[in-house]
């Protein structure tokens, strides 16, 4: 069985949110498949899209496990986003989140050290 991730995330702004997931993954949208939408591939066959969809934005929650997430806090901390929080949970799990222009929250999650 394949699986597949196609994970969206209403905005207000298109332009404005644009730039703050570029900060956010590091890099511009893979592909713009029309004026209202922006598409991000994290890895494959896993994307996350913005789409301006005014009356549904603020209410997203995403987690992205990844292997070090130290490294990647730091990347995105060059980039000029600092976490809204960060949590240790009791099995050495830790979470870091970062919101939004419109409150959408996309955590990033790590192993213990």
């Amino acid at each position: 069985m394949s699986l597949y991730l196609f994970a969206g995330v209403a905005v207000t702004d298109l332009a404005a949110a644009t730039a703050w997931y570029e900060k956010l993954f590091g890099a511009p949208p893979t592909f713009l498949p029309n004026d209202t939408e922006a598409v991000w591939d994290l890895a494959d066959h896993r994307a996350v899209f913005i789409e301006q969809r005014p009356e549904h934005a603020g209410h997203a929650r995403h987690t992205l496990f990844v292997d070090d997430l130290e490294t990647v806090v730091a990347g995105i901390a060059g980039r000029g986003l600092e976490p809204a929080d960060r949590e240790t949970y009791g099995n050495g799990v830790r979470k870091v989140s970062y919101r939004d222009p419109d409150g959408n929250k996309i955590d990033y999650g790590g192993a213990p050290f």
